[in-house]
């Protein structure tokens, strides 16, 4: 039998339903045994009978679903035969109809089993009358313990099916449960995979495609000094995108706001950002930001001026940070060539452009919004703006 929250209470009245057939057969031997009557070892024969059959049920009982609920028909049609023949010779065999009556209700199906239960009944009352004549307690006797049957039955199917329906339910929850719980790991690792490409895009990447812009300029440069300040700068470069990538690993802070926000700032506009013909200027306040906050800031400004050093073609960016309660304002403008905002995110969507798409993003995390402003031949400006916690 499956396991269900009914199980102990099933167990409980299969028990009990095994000691009232034990004891009423019982009665029914001794019976036999107390009386003169001819040929005492037939009623006796069919009590052994009984009983063998009886115990065949627990054997049907674990047979396949299938073959159980026609081993289990046959069984009682066998076991109900036995009874009526020991009834004919036994009045006291009426007793055994109780016991019979659960299992008419448990075994057969819906409709037959309170049939059998009502056919048993006549049966017992008819035979009883028989033997000793019709009384109110041989009638009454056993349409009580018929009703009993009947009510206790019917209402074991009903808490039967309940339960297989709450737990139908139970299983389907916890189905659910394990499905939003891969699906939270699915988000949170694309949520991850987006972050690291943030990353990635404003360090990392940035930091190469400074070197390489050096390392162009260097190419192009008249003399052996100009060349080699060039290449040096795309050394320093170098070593920074190694310090990012390995902060990755680590999951540490960026080690370039070890210092604070505006020296983070200030080092990358004289190391890397400006030069060749560009010039960067940074008015940033050393103001008290929570790290998360200071590294959304400074990966903001490092892809848009990343995106001025490669686009623009300008010659003079200006960063300026202010800091008004809860909300942190960069501002990024530049004298360039401009361009057209929406053009510019329609195609980041279907391209592999990811600076814009990168600041939405971080300024998303953060409650804030994003502002641009531009257009062509008329320079740049953006505007992020976070909220602080």
């Amino acid at each position: 039998m499956a396991h269900s929250t009914l199980t102990p209470v099933f167990v409980g009245l299969r028990t009990g339903l095994h000691v009232l057939s034990a004891a009423l057969l019982t009665l029914v031997v001794i019976r036999v045994l107390v009386s003169d009557g001819p040929r005492p070892w037939v009623p006796l024969g069919l009590s052994v009978v009984f009983a063998g059959v009886y115990l065949l049920g627990a054997v049907a009982a674990r047979t396949a679903e299938r073959r159980r609920a026609i081993a289990g028909a046959v069984w009682l049609v066998a076991l109900s035969l036995v009874w009526i023949a020991l009834l004919v010779l036994v009045p006291e065999a009426a007793y055994l109809v109780f016991p019979l009556f659960f299992l008419y209700l448990h075994v057969l199906p819906r409709v037959v089993g309170p049939v059998a239960v009502v056919v048993a009944t006549l049966v017992a009352v008819v035979a009883l009358g028989l033997h000793g004549g019709f009384t109110v307690g041989g009638v009454v006797g056993p349409l009580v313990g018929a009703g009993v049957a009947l009510l206790i039955g019917l209402g074991y199917r009903a808490l039967a099916r309940e339960a297989s329906e709450r737990e139908a339910l139970v299983a389907e929850l916890i189905a659910t449960r394990d499905r939003l719980a891969a699906t939270e790991r699915e988000q949170g690792v694309l949520a991850e995979r987006a972050r690291l490409a943030r990353e990635i895009h404003d360090t990392v990447a940035q930091g190469l495609s400074s070197i390489q812009m050096l390392l162009h300029a260097a190419e192009r440069a008249d003399g052996e000094r100009p060349g080699l300040e060039h290449i040096r700068l795309a050394r320093d470069t170098a070593a920074d995108g190694l310090a990012d990538t390995r902060r990755f690993i680590r999951e540490l802070t960026p080690p370039s706001l070890d210092q604070g926000l505006p020296a983070a700032l200030g080092r990358l506009a004289e190391q890397q950002w400006s030069g060749d013909g560009l010039t960067v200027t940074v008015d940033v306040p050393d103001v008290v930001l929570p790290m998360d906050v200071q590294t959304a800031l400074l990966r903001i400004a490092q892809g848009a001026v990343a995106n001025v050093v490669q686009h623009a073609h300008a010659t003079h960016v200006a960063l300026s940070l202010a800091v008004d309660g809860q909300e942190a304002r960069l501002t990024v403008s530049d004298d360039g060539v401009g361009f057209d905002p929406v053009t510019a995110l329609s195609r980041a969507v279907a391209s592999d452009s990811f600076g814009l798409r990168a600041a939405r993003d971080r300024v998303g995390q953060f409650g804030g919004r994003l502002e641009i402003d531009s257009a062509p031949g008329r320079g740049t400006t953006l505007v992020a703006v976070l909220e602080v916690p």
